[in-house]
């Protein structure tokens, strides 16, 4: 497993701390930016940078983390794209359930909003929770590929 990371300015400090996070645990990483503090960056590009990196990766199960305020704005920015599953996340049951349930291949953090111990039980949840592959899961996803 691959992640690739990304972040606007708001994001950009808690990104890095997530960063060192992955090292710590001997999770292979990417950051694909902002690679310094700039606040009049937008949280798209850095969205569609982790998106793309997602989708172009031989990692079948590579797997993003997007940082911006309030992580809404990061969530509405992949889910644009086909094949993604962006989820904002601000508690350990939300994680599982979108891992379990909705096999969500982008998890979103508000850095507004942050108790890093409850973002690190967050990503780690999301990180080993699987796909339960259920009939009804893999059928709503299916749907959600047609959409738009």
């Amino acid at each position: 497993m691959i992640i690739f990371l990304g972040s606007d300015h708001r994001g950009f400090d808690l990104k890095n701390i997530i960063a060192d996070y992955l090292k710590s645990k001997n999770i292979q990483y990417v950051d694909e930016g902002n690679q310094h503090l700039d606040n009049r960056d937008d949280f798209p590009q850095f969205a569609a940078r982790v998106v793309n990196q997602i989708r172009a990766s031989s990692d079948l199960d590579s797997r993003g983390i997007l940082i911006c305020g309030s992580g809404q704005g990061m969530c509405m920015a992949a889910n644009r794209f086909k094949g993604i599953r962006a989820s904002l996340c601000s508690s350990v049951n939300q994680a599982r359930s979108v891992r379990n349930d909705d096999d969500s291949n982008v998890l979103c953090l508000a850095a507004d909003e942050v108790d890093l111990n409850e973002i690190k039980r967050i990503i780690d949840v999301w990180l080993i929770t699987p796909f339960a592959a259920a009939p009804r899961y893999i059928r709503r996803l299916s749907e959600l590929d047609q959409l738009g």
